[in-house]
């Protein structure tokens, strides 16, 4: 079994694990431009601004990101966080949902830090349409694959990899210099 695309350490959620490497390939790489869903505790209350930026593109070190959908969200429903979150007294937090196509190493993390809001809890909702839904840590469930998945998912990625076989009839050039290790 292989993990479809990562969550660093200190993130939660919904995690696919296949069999089947096309399909992994598919899922993870960015190329594919997967949509994926993250719930996101942020420290401060964010702004109409920060938000229209997210929605355009946050500058990283490592380029801009895509425009990422973005939207204030209610508290989700969620298990306790274990270790719980550092909490300051003085400083409210706010969740938001963001949208991305892209898979850059902490990226959510590193978006909202570079809008002035540390990400406090990362949680992946959903990986396309595959939703978390009600199951908790540790839990699993089966996707039916045909149903559940769209089809440009179980497509393969490319065609068969073969090894080259020379043609019957080309001419191939026999090595030149002292390749057999006897003198002339």
């Amino acid at each position: 079994m292989y993990p479809a695309g990562r969550l660093d350490y200190d993130s939660e959620g919904l995690m696919l694990l296949t069999d089947d490497g096309g399909l992994q390939h598919r899922i993870s790489s960015p190329r594919f431009k997967l949509e994926k869903t993250y719930w996101v505790q942020i420290e401060g209350e964010i702004s109409d601004d920060a938000l229209a930026s997210l929605r355009q593109g946050v500058a990283l070190k490592d380029g801009p990101t895509r425009p990422a959908q973005a939207r204030r969200i209610d508290v989700p429903d969620l298990w306790p966080r274990i270790p719980p979150i550092r909490e300051r007294k003085t400083i409210p937090t706010c969740w938001i949902e963001l949208r991305i196509s892209e898979g850059r190493n902490r990226q959510v993390r590193r978006m909202t830090a570079a809008l002035g809001h540390p990400t406090l809890r990362l949680v992946r909702a959903a990986i396309g349409p595959i939703t978390l839904g009600s199951l908790l840590p540790g839990q699993w469930r089966e996707v039916d694959v045909r149903r559940e998945l769209p089809a440009q998912w179980l497509r393969p990625t490319a065609a068969p990899r073969h090894s080259p076989q020379p043609h019957p009839h080309r001419h191939i050039p026999k090595p030149r210099g002292r390749s057999s290790g006897r003198r002339s």
